[in-house]
């Protein structure tokens, strides 16, 4: 009998967890699911580019996992339940019902969506770029922008730093602003801020620090000071927000929502679950929850993927550190900022700037996506380990871990 693996969601965390555990097991001793609503790969970090009208490479799951042995079910997460084991969801290939769907190991990759805090207005006029189909509608309204209409960018993270830049360069005839709960880039090295305000200055977007916004409406944000900025599109990036389902479950999550793993990316609560990106509560160097990003999603499907191998087949569990060693923005298509940063993400001096940087960061996304298409490249087919047991995973097993 099989042991049944149910991967869900397929960004870059679960597509790669997917892969690689196709990689680690042998077909005859396991049936590998992977669940997700779309039938293709989303670049999810550049869709800041999609939204200014760039066209992005197709990735279909269907040609991506041809001959690996993952089963591919399009289909939309609606419940889990792990006291049964079942996954329930629904069919978004055209076919319409719903199905149920039974796990002896479940994978939770669900990632998250955009994050509008409950900031009054936020949710039924600003924009966001958390997913495909928020791009896409940016891209239709800014196209329908004419010349000095002005566009605020809300959040000075990475996600607001990328989305200003691109759509300051590709559409100059807009009034871009962006406006920053604290400074513009207050977390970089003193390198990394210069740089990027000299970029900012080149493109002319106009930057309000110290700007908390409170209120958005159809033409215009208010910040926490009384300012008024106005906004033909407001496009909000302040943070991410985990999938609720997770919440829903008798899995012991955080306050956010994210499942709480251990150090394989295993449920604290229930051995049978393991919990990878945005979706897991995961600690690294000091103890310090991992931020939402590709960054720390890809590694944590790694560790999750070969600790189920492991565990499954009698082998080493692995006791790989997860650790950052650099942030890679991108300021347009002719500018970057690679700020290296301490293994707990902290900035220091050194950082590479300009159109080197530009290039390092398009080759790390091409490298992101192309481990995601190749999923079963790097592990010779003598290196896949035999199960011991192909049956439910030990319950006693969290003692052990």
């Amino acid at each position: 009998m099989q042991h049944r693996i149910i991967v869900l969601g397929a960004g870059y965390a679960g597509a790669v967890a997917a892969g690689r555990l196709a990689r680690r097991l042998r077909r005859e001793d396991v049936a590998i699911t992977l669940v997700n609503a779309e039938p293709d790969f989303v670049e999810r970090v550049r869709m800041h580019q999609l939204a200014v009208g760039q066209e992005l490479r197709p990735r279909p799951f269907s040609e991506m996992f041809a001959g690996t042995g993952v089963e591919l079910r399009q289909a939309r997460v609606t419940g889990v339940d792990v006291g049964r084991r079942t996954v329930t969801v629904t069919v978004t290939d055209g076919g319409g019902g719903t199905d149920q769907l039974v796990y002896d190991t479940l994978v939770y990759a669900l990632g998250s969506g955009w994050n509008h805090q409950d900031v009054p207005g936020a949710a039924e006029h600003a924009h966001e770029i958390a997913g495909r189909p928020g791009a896409l509608r940016l891209r239709e309204r800014l196209a329908g922008l004419g010349a000095g209409e002005s566009v605020v960018v809300v959040g000075g993270g990475l996600t607001g730093l990328e989305a200003a830049t691109e759509i300051a360069e590709a559409r100059p005839d807009l009034d871009v602003s962006l406006a920053a709960r604290g400074e513009l880039g207050d977390w970089l090295s003193a390198k990394g801020r210069r740089h990027l305000r000299k970029v900012f200055d080149k493109l002319g977007i106009t930057v309000h620090e110290q700007a908390s916004v409170t209120a958005v409406a159809a033409d215009r944000v208010t910040t926490a000071d009384g300012r008024s900025l106005p906004a033909a599109v407001t496009l909000w990036t302040t943070g991410f927000a985990v999938h609720p389902i997770a919440r829903a479950t008798a899995l012991e999550t955080t306050g956010t929502g994210q499942i709480v793993v251990d150090g394989t990316m295993r449920s604290v609560s229930h051995p049978d679950v393991y919990a990878i990106g945005d979706a897991a509560m995961v600690r690294g160097p000091g103890d310090k929850p991992l931020r939402m990003s590709c960054a720390s999603g890809t590694p944590t499907a790694w560790q999750a993927a070969d600790s189920i191998a492991a565990r499954l087949t009698g082998g080493k569990l692995p006791n790989a550190p997860l650790r950052y060693f650099n942030q890679c923005i991108s300021l347009g298509r002719k500018e970057g900022l690679i700020q290296y940063v301490t293994a707990d993400d902290r900035a220091v001096d050194a950082a590479l700037t300009g159109r080197l940087a530009a290039r390092y960061k398009e080759l790390v996304c091409k490298a992101a996506a192309w481990g995601v298409a190749n999923p079963t490249l790097g592990i010779p087919t003598r290196a896949r380990g035999v199960l011991r047991e192909p049956a439910a995973p030990d319950p006693t097993a969290r003692a052990a871990a």
